[in-house]
């Protein structure tokens, strides 16, 4: 029997993550004359663009470049399955050579997607440092020893569990849905 999955966050709760998250960014970096913003495609980069988009309102005047980041290739697993692969668009139109880069993504979970995108990241130079920025921080479930830097909700679940993030930009609502293990996404 399937339930209701949990909604963890709602659209204005979601605004107000976002806000907290621009503020403690620019807290750290500032006028981001040095600082780019690079989303994992494709929720990431979706929710960088949000960021980017909010930073400017908040009153950031430095042109900060966004790029769009597709790791499909670079996963330890791509190989895995008989499920046909396709990459999303790659929007890198700059390098990030002695950039500090804010690396975005909706979930944190095992670890291996950011592992991804950080090898890919590589191919467009060697940046200064790498942040990480997540919605979601699915705790005790890593793998590997990354961390956000950035936290929009930290969650505890077990591996059964699934956290979904549905955004407008998808014709979806914009909230954090959580399906226990006895749920089917």
């Amino acid at each position: 029997m399937n339930k209701k999955p949990k909604i963890l966050i709602k659209k204005e709760q979601l605004q107000i993550i976002v806000d907290r998250l621009c503020y403690q960014l620019i807290e750290h970096h500032g006028d981001f004359k040095q600082t780019c913003i690079v989303g994992i495609q494709k929720k990431g980069a979706i929710l960088a663009e949000r960021v980017l988009h909010r930073l400017k309102e908040i009153g950031v005047k430095n042109k900060v470049p966004l790029g769009k980041l597709d790791i499909t290739f670079f996963r330890d697993d791509f190989r895995q399955g008989n499920k046909i692969l396709v990459p999303h668009d790659n929007s890198m139109e700059f390098l990030v050579d002695e950039l500090d880069v804010i690396l975005v993504d909706d979930v944190l979970y095992s670890g291996r997607t950011i592992q991804a995108a950080l090898q890919a990241l590589t191919h467009y130079g060697r940046a200064r440092s790498v942040e990480l920025l997540v919605l979601i921080d699915r705790r005790f479930n890593r793998c590997l020893p990354i961390q956000g830097q950035y936290i929009g909700l930290k969650v505890d679940s077990l591996d059964q569990a699934y956290v979904k993030v549905e955004l407008e930009e998808e014709g979806l609502e914009d909230r954090v849905l959580f399906f226990d293990a006895d749920n089917k996404v």
